[in-house]
């Protein structure tokens, strides 16, 4: 209960679609995208007095109770981490809404998580980073450990996020200039529901993963709604946030 277990974000009013907020990024993630804001949390490097113990983020959530409607739980990859279930646990008990936000490589635990009415989100966001046949040579996922078929597996997650009302779920897809191209917006829109809310963001240079992402120059305006307004041709509620 005393471990530093991730970053706090005391109040958010953007994290949770029409709620103030609070939102916990969980440390720990099974993929390295090159792009990732959240480094330090992703190879557990983060200065530790940033970071907040179990008992600091369930005394901060009793505290705001009265203020905040949600809770986000976040990472890194939040299913990795063990304190994910008892954050989302705590917080239904006290009376909130609870989002989390999941890269989709976890099906099984996604399940897990959904079938328990004590620990199940009221609102599921999913990332998806490129083409998911890429994703072992993009995002440095493979080792000699890891056969996961990440095109399987994502399909899977896709599917249990889509038995969610549709105004409870979303996808989420940063505009990285290696990584999100015409094709790889097509793959991606292959495995999403028709009526899906696609959410586009523009990438951000800097604080990367890899450093060498700090020098990509980012689609320009111009070129990031054109690749949405593309989207829009496979999935209606694609939008450039």
């Amino acid at each position: 209960m005393n471990l530093k277990t991730g970053a706090l974000v005391k109040t958010s009013l953007v994290d949770y679609p029409g709620m103030i907020c609070a939102t916990i990024f969980l440390k720990h993630c099974n993929l390295r995208c090159p792009y990732c804001y959240n480094g330090p949390l992703v190879n557990d490097s983060a200065d530790e007095s940033e970071l907040v113990t179990l008992d600091e983020i369930t005394a901060h959530l009793e505290k705001r109770k009265n203020v905040l409607e949600g809770v986000v739980v976040s990472g890194g990859e939040a299913l990795l981490n063990p304190d994910a279930k008892t954050i989302i646990r705590k917080a239904k008990e006290l009376g909130y809404k609870v989002k989390l936000d999941t890269n989709g490589t976890l099906p099984e635990l996604l399940k897990e998580l959904i079938n328990n009415p004590q620990t199940k989100p009221d609102f599921i966001a999913m990332d998806i980073k490129t083409n998911p046949a890429n994703y072992h040579n993009l995002l440095n996922a493979s080792n000699l450990q890891d056969k996961t078929d990440y095109s399987k597996v994502l399909k899977e997650s896709v599917k249990i996020i889509s038995g969610y009302p549709k105004d409870a779920r979303e996808f989420r897809t940063v505009l990285v200039p290696l990584l999100v191209k015409k094709e790889d917006i097509k793959a991606i829109a292959s495995i999403l529901p028709e009526d899906a809310s696609w959410q586009f963001a523009h990438f951000r240079n800097d604080n990367c993963l890899d450093p060498l992402f700090n020098s990509l120059k980012p689609y320009s305006d111009t070129e990031a709604l054109e690749l949405v307004e593309y989207a829009k041709t496979f999935i209606k509620g694609a939008v450039l946030r």
